[in-house]
């Protein structure tokens, strides 16, 4: 087993999370009082920010009532939508949401594409991919799907190679060739920027890039490219919810053309729309 203590520290807050949220509504819950607020969870950055965006823009005109709840981790948002602790979450990709439903018997539905955060290669020790030094190691992402899409992009880089057929499923074990003897250490996704004067690089998700001050444009030492990317970040929901007419409103203005230029102009490249 791997990285149990943060799993049970995942899990802790998400009880947190319920518990907390449980505490200040009713006896109805987020997801089936749809006379109350859309309560969305949503990593901070730039998920959260976009909802922001449409909450003091766009939700008052459309006359959805949203609210905003940032959660740092990459299980509280889906097992506090399966609970009904909130009505959506914002914060994953469709390989992640797919991987997580299969191993935690959670029934959590897509329901519109909104944006892509390429996935980048950073370093505080050296200035280009090539200049990793033999032995060098390399924080990746520790949950399955961003741990594989980690290691693709490296051998997408030709910095190692990996099995033939492994897509996301890919591990450290399915490496292989490894020029540079890399030596790969796994993380909490939310861990790999801060581990940057610790390793020599590490592969961190675009939203944790942002949040770290790196410019995936400008600093990243090879980037996911857009072109064809299965990786889009996603409104979600429960199964049984899609038509909960708030969620109907929410998923319009994330597409909306306001949105597209809110992005567009924010981030400069580092989240991409997807629509």
């Amino acid at each position: 087993m791997r990285n149990t203590a943060k799993i049970t520290t995942a899990v802790l807050a998400a009880g947190a999370l319920t518990l907390g949220l449980s505490a200040c509504g009713s006896d109805k819950d987020a997801a089936t009082d749809t006379s109350g607020p859309l309560v969305v969870a949503a990593s901070p950055t730039p998920h959260a920010e976009i909802l922001n965006f449409v909450k003091d823009n766009l939700a008052e005109k459309a006359g959805l009532d949203l609210e905003v709840k940032e959660v740092s981790d990459y299980v509280t948002p889906n097992t506090s939508t399966e609970d009904g602790s909130v009505g959506a979450n914002f914060f994953q990709t469709k390989p992640y949401l797919d991987d997580f439903n299969q191993k935690r018997g959670t029934h959590i539905v897509p329901v519109v594409d909104v944006h892509l955060e390429p996935l980048g290669l950073y370093s505080h020790k050296v200035k280009k991919a090539d200049d990793l030094k033999s032995g060098a190691t390399v924080a990746v992402p520790n949950d399955t799907v961003n741990e594989g899409r980690a290691l693709q992009l490296l051998a997408a880089n030709k910095i190692i190679t990996l099995k033939d057929g492994v897509g996301t499923s890919a591990t450290p074990a399915d490496i292989t060739d490894n020029p540079k003897n890399l030596e790969f250490k796994e993380l909490e996704a939310a861990q790999t920027p801060r581990a940057l004067d610790d390793v020599d690089a590490a592969v961190v998700n675009g939203n944790y890039a942002i949040g770290a001050d790196l410019k995936p444009a400008k600093d990243a030492l090879v980037l996911e490219t857009a072109k064809n990317n299965p990786n889009n970040n996603l409104l979600a929901v429960k199964e049984g919810q899609e038509n909960d007419p708030r969620v109907k409103k929410l998923a319009k203005l994330l597409t909306s053309p306001e949105v597209k230029k809110f992005i567009e102009d924010k981030y400069a490249g580092a989240v991409l729309p997807s629509f």
